[in-house]
C-alpha cells in the first residue's frame, strides 16, 4: 500500500477550515488567554518516517493547558505504576472538566486524571515523588520529547490561572477532606497551575505525542516510558481525552487525542503519525473549532484518492 500523501493532505485542511473563524469562542475564564489573537491555526503531523509536516501558525507559542494532563499521567506511571488507579478512576464522567458533581457522588475520588480533579491528584502525587524538584522534572520531560530545550513556564498565563482558579481550589479542598490530598493544597495547585502554564508551539506538541504512537520512545529514539503505558494513555485519551464531547470525537475523528482550552490538540494514531493542532475558538464543550474540524478531515480525507 502506499504511503498517504501527508503533504498534500495538511495543506488541503489548511485550505477547507479557514471559513471556520468566528464559529467558536475564546476560554475568557482565564483572562490572559482572552488576548490571544482568534485567528490563528496550525497542523503539525510527524508520520512513523520521522517526517514532519506542518502548516500555519506553526511557529507561535501558546500554554499547553489540559493538554498537559497527558505528560504528568505517563511520568506518574513511570513513577509509581498502578498505585495511582487507588486515588482515581478510568471512566469517563458524563459531566464538564470542572464539574464538582460526580466529585462528591463518589467521596472525593476523580472519574479519571484527564478532568481537573484527578489532574490535581497527578500533582500531588509528583509533588510527594519529587518534592521540590517536580516543575524541573517536568519541564525536562517536556525537553526531552519535543527536542526543544527551550520550553518555560509563561509566568502571565500562571499568574492568570491561580488568581482566578476558584474552582480548582475547591477540587482540592474537597479532595483533602476525603484524605486523596497529601499535600499542602497550595504547594499542589501552584504545581498543577504551572504544568497547565507551559509554552510551547505546535510543531513541539506533535513531537511530544511523538512517543505515543512509537511504542514509547521519542523522535530521538529517547525511551519515554513502556509500551504498555503507551497502549493504557491511548486508551484513555480516547475515552476521556476531549472533555464531554469523547463520543462525538471518537466517532468523528476516531483518534486517541487531548484537548485544552488554550485550542490545542494533541494526538496519534499508533504506528504510524503523531498530530497536533491548535486554534484558539473554542466550541461550547471546550474543544478547538478549526482543530476538531482537521482532525475530522484528517481521518476522513487520509486515503489519497479523496486527495487526487
Amino acid at each position: 500500500m502506499d504511503k498517504p500523501d501527508y503533504a498534500k493532505a495538511v495543506s488541503f485542511i489548511y485550505n477547507e477550515v479557514q471559513d471556520l473563524y468566528g464559529v467558536g469562542v475564546k476560554a475568557s475564564y482565564i483572562p490572559a488567554l482572552k488576548s490571544v489573537d482568534s485567528k490563528q491555526f496550525a497542523m503539525t503531523l510527524v508520520d512513523d518516517q520521522k517526517n514532519i509536516y506542518s502548516v500555519g501558525d506553526d511557529k507561535v507559542n501558546f500554554s499547553i493547558q489540559s493538554v498537559t494532563k497527558v505528560f504528568t499521567l505517563c511520568m506518574a506511571l513511570n513513577e509509581v505504576g498502578e498505585e495511582i488507579w487507588g486515588r482515581m478512576d478510568r471512566e469517563p464522567s458524563g459531566k464538564s472538566f470542572d464539574s464538582l458533581i460526580r466529585l462528591e457522588e463518589h467521596h472525593g475520588v476523580p472519574s479519571n486524571p484527564f478532568l481537573n480533579s484527578g489532574a490535581i491528584v497527578i500533582a500531588d502525587i509528583l509533588l510527594e515523588f519529587y518534592g521540590k524538584h517536580v516543575i524541573d522534572r517536568y519541564l525536562s520531560f517536556l525537553r526531552t520529547v519535543t527536542g526543544n530545550k527551550k520550553i518555560s513556564i509563561d509566568k502571565t498565563i500562571f499568574l492568570s490561572e491561580k488568581v482566578t482558579g476558584h474552582k480548582n481550589y475547591a477540587f482540592a479542598r474537597y479532595m483533602k477532606s476525603f484524605g486523596n490530598i497529601i499535600n499542602d493544597i497550595d504547594d499542589v495547585l501552584d504545581v498543577y497551575f504551572s504544568f497547565c502554564s507551559v509554552s510551547l508551539n505546535n510543531i513541539d506538541l506533535a513531537k511530544a505525542f511523538y512517543f505515543l504512537m512509537n511504542k514509547g520512545e521519542s523522535l530521538d529514539g529517547t525511551r519515554i516510558t513502556s509500551h504498555r503505558h503507551c497502549k493504557r494513555i491511548n486508551s484513555l485519551m480516547f475515552t476521556c481525552g476531549t472533555y464531554d464531547e469523547v463520543g462525538d470525537f471518537a466517532y468523528l475523528v476516531g483518534l486517541p487525542a487531548k484537548s485544552g482550552v488554550s485550542g490545542a490538540i494533541g494526538g496519534c494514531l499508533p504506528g504510524h503519525y503523531s498530530v497536533s493542532v491548535w486554534s484558539p475558538e473554542l466550541n461550547i464543550k471546550g474543544n478547538s473549532v478549526l482543530g476538531y474540524k482537521a482532525l475530522e478531515l484528517l481521518t476522513t480525507i487520509i486515503d489519497k484518492s479523496y486527495l487526487s
